[in-house]
């Protein structure tokens, strides 16, 4: 009777095994994919925007030495038909995260829309002292020198949702521009010809994977690369006598080129596919793996925005009228102090003197996100409990993890033997 309430304990669960705990000896070992960590930069990325705003001053210095050398405008052609090009893919494709959240469009305001409002003052002032003209009005709607750039990233970066939203942006994109290489009436205000002519590298930039670098990354496209590069060169030096430089800058249509309207069509797409493939046989030659230029990547808007006042000092105070410019090692040595500048200024300690400019906080300006309050509300209210505490209830919820499971022991089992012992001390009473 006393074994009558007597049930058999449950069995533990059975612990199901990790397949990495026991791995099947027959199975293949999975494919490695390389993952980019969190916070951790692509240094192909970093590379390719570094080498790019080098190649963006070495254009800026052999623009007044190709008038009198047919092989420097070669060198010219072939470089703007690319530099650019790159430059705007490779921010396209940095782009893809961009939805307009509001922490989203305060970074586009402060890092984009700011500097171009404080660089173009200071650039209107420059200009007064340089050109010998104090009466120089400020046009916030005609960019300056190379400031045109921030105008057209403020815009593409402002439009990405649309373009992610569409089925075909592309070719929407190279529609819109091969239509605005033919339209003479748009005028200079905001730079919109290039905003326009330069769109579709942004709109591809923001369609790309890192599957697709990949790609031109293989054996065979670098073995590609110098051969089109010499192709180019030899078209280009064809070239020179016969073609404008305006079809690479993009800055007037057609017409002002003196082309009829199907003549710019044509030109146009045949300019972006030019840019594509040099932009291709470029990308596939730049190192994958960190250099000692890696980290400059960080720094190239700096650069961009600030090598335009020694640019355009020399070109005021003319100093490539010196009758040392024109010795063929002269103009290698300008090259190699384009570059040289260019490096230092998108080191750290440049990038640090210029923050409060290229990267304000401006706190103050924007209201802040009802989200953020919301969650920072939280937090602020949830108990907070002692790190001790929290270590404690680690170690008692790591042990009982790792501890084996014990079956409870039955009721009728315990009641049965504490009888037992009971009735041997009665009847054992002295």
């Amino acid at each position: 009777m006393l074994h009558a309430g007597y049930e058999r304990a449950p069995l533990p669960p059975v612990r199901q095994e990790s397949p990495s705990a026991t791995p099947d000896a027959s199975a293949e070992p999975p494919a490695k994919v390389k993952k980019q960590p969190d916070g951790q930069r692509d240094a192909f990325l970093d590379n390719a925007k570094y080498l790019t705003i080098v190649l963006v001053a070495i254009g800026h210095v052999w623009d007044p030495l190709r008038d009198d050398s047919r092989a420097a405008g070669a060198l010219y052609f072939v470089l703007y038909s690319f530099h650019m090009p790159a430059f705007i893919i490779v921010s396209g494709y940095l782009s893809r995260s961009f939805e307009g959240k509001p922490r989203q469009i305060k970074r586009l305001v402060t890092g984009v829309l700011v500097p171009y409002v404080v660089f173009q003052t200071v650039y209107t002032y420059f200009m007064r002292w340089a050109s010998d003209n104090p009466d120089r009005e400020f046009h916030y709607q005609e960019p300056g020198f190379a400031l045109w750039f921030l105008i057209a990233l403020f815009i593409w970066r402002l439009t990405t949702p649309l373009w992610k939203s569409l089925r075909w942006p592309v070719p929407i994109s190279l529609a819109i521009a091969v239509a605005a290489g033919v339209t003479p009436t748009i005028n200079g205000d905001l730079n919109l010809m290039r905003v326009v002519a330069f769109l579709p590298y942004f709109v591809l930039g923001l369609q790309l994977r890192r599957e697709h670098f990949q790609i031109i990354k293989r054996r065979k496209f670098q073995m590609l690369a110098l051969p089109v590069f010499a192709c180019a060169l030899l078209v280009a030096y064809w070239a020179v006598p016969r073609m404008s430089k305006g079809w690479f800058l993009h800055d007037k249509a057609s017409q002002d080129l003196g082309a009829p309207a199907w003549v710019g069509a044509v030109m146009t797409l045949a300019v972006f596919g030019c840019g594509l493939v040099l932009t291709a046989a470029f990308l596939s030659l730049v190192p994958r793996r960190n250099m000692w230029f890696t980290s400059l990547g960080a720094g190239t808007l700096y650069a961009y925005l600030l090598h335009i006042y020694p640019i355009k000092i020399s070109r005021e105070f003319e100093w490539y009228d010196m009758a040392w410019v024109d010795h063929p090692v002269s103009r290698v040595a300008i090259t190699l102090l384009a570059a040289v500048m260019m490096t230092v200024l998108c080191t750290w300690p440049v990038r640090r003197v210029f923050r409060f400019v290229m990267e304000p906080k401006m706190e103050w300006f924007f209201k802040r996100d009802a989200g953020a309050l919301a969650r920072q509300r939280e937090r602020s209210s949830a108990p907070q409990v002692p790190a001790q505490s929290k270590g404690v209830d680690a170690a008692r919820a790591a042990a009982s993890s790792s501890s084996p499971v014990t079956p409870p022991v039955p009721y009728a089992s315990s009641v049965s033997s504490s009888s037992y012992r009971t009735a041997d001390r009665r009847y054992n009473k002295p």
